[in-house]
């Protein structure tokens, strides 16, 4: 045994040929920084070792590294030269696997992402087998690679393609990964041991001249002026087009590389720690850092959810076909999950089989699927008029009209239809789940799965336990989500859940500003382009649907009365009574129609600023973001308070997923404590006079008086 320490041990496997394995404890291997330290003292003990001829990096689980431990960032990031350090330290333990005296090949199963991918980059060759799945997604968490991926990638597999790696932090497969010359070979996983093995014999044989492959990382990157030139802008050009100005990771990849590209290791790589500590700096990182965090606490809550799962859903119905039905249908069935689509009308029915053949279709045209399998999707999906076809089931997706008298009448009648242990749930946006429940004989096999449309599209599903729902049924219906490709989050019931409830105070401020005259396009472009929602509130109306908010607000008003008022003077109610429903019929706040190519185009409707009175009164920027904002930051509160969502992380990932929230401001709870508690609640004293939603709450103030964070631990 050359090394062993508690995640790397390394020693001889063949004559004069080491193997360094990574085989930390847990499920995978990622660089903390426990583990880089371990790194570091086995390749020193590797560089010092008599008669070493080659060495071979490997795995002793399923998946080679999945990156940087980033648990560890937030805290480590918190103190700027601390983070320097660490960087500047952490990036050249590579160098030293870089600099062994001997050939490397690098036998990669599974995922090598980031830090992973760096490590495989500081070998001479890399090999993989057909599971492998290799990459640098850092961008995604505000960052560029910090161990000399924007380095070495350029001089491996030129400028151009690895520009477009490190920017969009794409993955690749294996294939993928070949034709562009980031792996020298691709092997079945049976193999993978023996092809490293037989490279790095190889090369230390001399048959593979190894020197002169390493030899470039170690150099200025090889490109003329003139090709560098257009590299770099049409680079800019397009991470400003697709990252735009609220994403800077992107950009300082960029300038790190460029910054990089005329000297050899050492300076590129002081380019790189230096753009890497900047971006750790940016409220941006702070915030997708976050998001990952978050997002796998809500994982980790939906994978325990389902180990407790009693009940194992095998079969699926859903009742009430259409676009939503169709789309519930679809995923179920397109997941594994064979379901009966029961309606009333045949058209509907049609409707629902048209919608799912059209998801399916264009996943076959664009190669993501073959006929045969589409046929079997479809052929999953069971349309029905008879409510005897929907016996057997393990569960009932109710997803009728939004209407409680007929939702509580469809479902008492499916509870004398099913079995006596099938779950019943209700795809309701507001309804409470508890007047719900008064239909039914046995609530505790009921509770709320709110899908978001396009359902195929939207991660998020809430699942909302009623007061008498038993935690048997949320375990199962939490599974089924997940088993649906869909991220659970568990809620408590009241009016309009956790997502609606908070969106209807953020739509009510932007109402407040139209009902003032304020043009509600300046609005839009406001919220979308400095704020940063895919839409603004005006057009989220239209597509939403003016009648569907509109009846929400009586939703609302009911059980909030006093902050959530029905106006019916208001601009989303004078819309809906004149039939200006939005995009389902072409005219909302904006009319909707086709351009010159054929494409969707809307455009400001002349007539809307007549029927409500639009002059051309604008506001500051900041005053519509806070007039939008503090009222849907305020409401987020009041459901942590309340107990409606169990965890500020929590909120932010509902809203993220299921209303698009700006992903580089990380949520509401994030961009609270971006904004600071203090500041906060200034801003919101300052328009308190509007109303009770721009109202901070008890607890909000003493949070901010005792310095705590809603984020931590």
């Amino acid at each position: 045994m050359i090394y062993q320490g508690d995640s790397i041990r390394v020693e001889f496997v063949e004559d004069g040929i080491a193997e360094l394995q990574f085989a930390a404890a847990g499920s995978v291997n990622k660089f903390d920084q426990k583990t880089l330290e371990e790194f570091s003292q086995a390749l020193t003990k590797l560089a010092n070792t008599a008669d070493l001829r080659g060495v071979i990096v490997t795995s002793s689980k399923p998946t080679f590294i999945v990156g940087a431990d980033i648990t560890e960032f937030l805290t480590l990031f918190a103190n700027v030269e601390q983070t320097k350090t660490w960087v500047a330290k952490a990036s050249r333990v590579f160098d030293q696997l870089e600099d062994l005296p001997v050939p490397t090949v690098a036998a990669v199963a599974g995922f090598a992402l980031g830090g992973g991918c760096e490590a495989t980059l500081a070998c001479d060759y890399r090999v993989v087998d057909t599971t492998a799945v290799i990459g640098l997604p850092e961008v995604k968490l505000g960052l560029i690679p910090g161990f000399g991926g924007t380095m070495r990638l350029p001089r491996i597999i030129g400028p151009d393609n690895a520009l477009e790696l490190i920017t969009t932090g794409k993955n690749n497969k294996p294939d993928d990964a070949l034709k562009i010359g980031l792996v020298d070979s691709v092997v079945a996983p049976e193999k993978l041991r023996d092809a490293a093995l037989s490279i790095v014999k190889a090369a230390a044989n001399g048959e593979l001249n190894w020197k002169a492959k390493r030899q470039p990382k170690l150099e200025p990157l090889k490109a003329n002026e003139t090709e560098s030139t257009m590299t770099f802008v049409t680079a800019k050009a397009m991470a400003a087009a697709q990252a735009g100005k609220h994403y800077p990771a992107p950009h300082a990849a960029i300038k790190a590389v460029e910054d990089g590209a005329r000297f050899g290791r050492e300076e590129a790589l002081n380019a790189e720690n230096a753009a890497f500590v900047g971006l750790t700096q940016t409220d941006a990182c702070r915030a997708q850092v976050g998001i990952f965090m978050a997002d796998q606490l809500v994982k980790g809550k939906a994978k325990k959810a389902a180990k407790q799962a009693t009940k194992e859903i095998k079969r699926a119905a859903v009742l009430g076909a259409g676009i939503m039905g169709g789309g519930i249908a679809y995923q179920s069935a397109y997941k594994g999950v064979p379901v009966v689509m029961k309606d009333i009308r045949q058209d509907a029915l049609d409707l629902g089989m048209k919608e799912a053949s059209k998801i399916l279709g264009k996943l076959v045209e664009r190669g993501r699927m073959d006929h045969k399998k589409m046929g079997q999707v479809l052929s999953s999906i069971t349309p029905t008029l008879l409510d005897d076809a929907v016996k057997g089931v393990d569960i009932v997706v109710e997803a009728v009209v939004e209407n409680p008298d007929v939702k509580g009448k469809v479902l008492a009648q499916m509870e004398d239809v099913v079995d006596a242990d099938t779950i019943i749930v209700s795809n309701t946006s507001t309804i409470s789940i508890d007047r719900l429940a008064k239909n039914l004989k046995d609530p505790s096999r009921f509770c709320g799965m709110h899908f978001f449309n396009p359902v195929h599209k939207m991660p998020l599903v809430e699942v909302i336990r009623g007061e008498h729902t038993s935690e048997e049924t949320v375990a199962a219906v939490v599974a089924y989500a997940t088993r649906m490709g869909k991220t659970a989050i568990v809620v408590n019931d009241c009016p309009g859940f956790l997502v609606n409830r908070v969106l209807f105070p953020y739509l009510a401020g932007f109402a407040g500003m139209v009902d003032e005259g304020v043009d509600f396009a300046g609005i839009d472009k406001v919220m979308e382009r400095q704020f940063g929602w895919p839409m603004g509130p005006a057009y989220l109306s239209d597509v939403v649907g003016i009648d569907t908010a509109d009846h929400c607000t009586v939703v609302m008003a009911d059980g909030f009365p006093s902050r959530m008022p029905r106006d019916t003077s208001s601009a989303i109610a004078k819309l809906a009574a004149a039939e200006r429903f939005g995009q389902k019929n072409g005219k909302g706040f904006y009319n909707y129609g086709v351009d010159k190519k054929g494409r969707p185009a809307k455009e400001k409707a002349p007539e809307v600023y007549d029927m409500l009175g639009i002059s051309d009164k604008q506001l500051e920027a900041d005053e519509i973001i806070a007039r939008c904002m503090v009222p849907m930051v305020n409401e987020c509160v009041r459901c942590l308070e309340e107990g409606i969502v169990a965890s500020a992380a929590e909120c932010d990932m509902a809203l993220l997923y299921g209303l698009g929230f700006p992903p580089f401001r990380g949520g509401p709870f994030r961009y609270l404590e971006t904004v600071g508690l203090e500041n906060f609640i200034a801003l919101a004293d300052k328009y308190a006079h509007l109303g009770e939603m721009y109202q901070v709450t008890d607890g909000l103030r003493e949070m901010a008086k005792s310095g705590k964070s809603y984020l931590a631990g």
